[in-house]
């Protein structure tokens, strides 16, 4: 099989699944070989469901969030380290 042609058959067998269901299918509605397979194909659960079609795609993060989510994770490292030299130094002030 070729790559195309294993992500058409995991998306075939979840859009079966979800006809026999009346409802999307979970990870548990399939055999662990089947449930081994799609997701193989298809990636993480979500994923494969929004390539399937069942499930709505997540909304892209802007472009000014993940420079926010950057910028504060790197804000919480530079105080790590801050908070580290000032120790250090207090340390080295307090020896005799």
């Amino acid at each position: 099989m070729t790559p195309e042609e294993k992500k058409l058959w995991a998306e075939e067998r979840l859009r079966e699944k979800q006809e026999e269901l009346g409802r999307p299918p979970k990870k548990e509605d399939f055999d662990d070989a089947t449930r081994s397979r799609i997701k193989a194909f298809l990636g993480p659960w979500p994923r494969a469901l929004e390539s399937a079609g069942l499930k709505e795609p997540k909304p892209e993060e802007s472009n000014m969030k993940k420079k926010k989510r950057y910028k504060s994770a790197k804000t919480v490292r530079l105080t790590a380290i801050r908070k580290l030299e000032k120790q250090r130094a207090k340390e080295e002030s307090s020896e005799p």
